[in-house]
């Protein structure tokens, strides 16, 4: 099957920078990689398009005016445009274990979508990294992990939480594309930062996709960043609580405007 890595970002063109870095390590490549770019300034593209000359699958840009924070609009676009079969969603800040995607499409299964775990990385530690503009490896003893349990990579152990049910997360994700498109992707009527996930997440539970997590397998290290203003937080919470008291499994604003 072909696999479409979207990645998400923002104004922040260095972190986005190691994040395809440790894409091009990958041990299975993806078919195509999908930048969705929710706004950000010139040196974001001037970027994409350097690494896009040596990249060694297709690298597409996909990117909207900045009319603030737009996430779930963006991810829909970026979906829509993607090519794959299955796609694998990350966020831009994430530099992923050498056998991310292949890990992802092991344990691909019709019916499930996959939430993996991620390793959050110290603030000391990510600015080293970004100082040096290459991240290196990453061990269970490196310093300046916060969660050091999550870096763990033992594949075959991640077959013992196969039953598991977990919560979305957004920053490492996977799904088979005609089911997102089933419920309608994400749910536009959420903007700012919150439960836009979870909502989704929802609608593929109520429809019969269930979640399975990846633990100690498809794992990724998240550098180290101030968290985003929450202002849209309950409005979006109390979509995502509409969505399961009334048991919805489609949005009405979703990816099917770009399809």
């Amino acid at each position: 099957m072909r696999v479409s890595l979207v990645i998400s970002t923002y104004n922040w063109p260095a972190a986005l920078s190691l994040c395809l870095q440790s894409v091009m390590r990958q041990s299975r490549m993806p078919d195509e990689v999908v930048i969705a770019d929710d706004g950000s300034r010139s040196d974001t593209r001037e970027l994409i398009e350097q690494v896009a000359a040596k990249f060694p699958v297709p690298l597409r840009h996909i990117w909207h005016e900045d009319e603030g924070f737009r996430l779930t609009v963006i991810r829909n676009k970026a979906m829509a445009a993607a090519t794959g079969d299955y796609i694998i969603q990350i966020d831009g800040d994430l530099l992923l274990h050498r056998d991310f995607v292949k890990e992802h499409l092991m344990r691909a299964e019709r019916g499930y979508y996959l939430v993996g775990s991620r390793v959050i990385l110290g603030e000391e530690l990510s600015r080293s990294i970004l100082e040096r503009g290459t991240s290196g490896k990453i061990f269970f003893w490196s310093r300046g992990l916060r969660n050091r349990l999550n870096s763990l990579h033992i594949a075959l152990l991640s077959l013992l939480f196969r039953t598991k049910r977990v919560l979305a997360r957004g920053c490492n994700m996977s799904f088979w594309r005609d089911d997102i498109v089933a419920v309608n992707g994400y749910n536009e009527s959420m903007t700012g930062w919150g439960s836009e996930d979870a909502e989704m997440a929802i609608r593929l539970h109520n429809s019969g996709v269930k979640s399975r997590p990846l633990k100690f397998a498809g794992i990724v290290y998240h550098l180290f960043h101030n968290e985003r203003e929450r202002d849209s937080a309950s409005a979006n919470f109390a979509i995502q609580q509409q969505t399961q008291r009334e048991h919805l499994t489609r949005c009405e604003n979703g990816i099917s405007k770009y399809l």
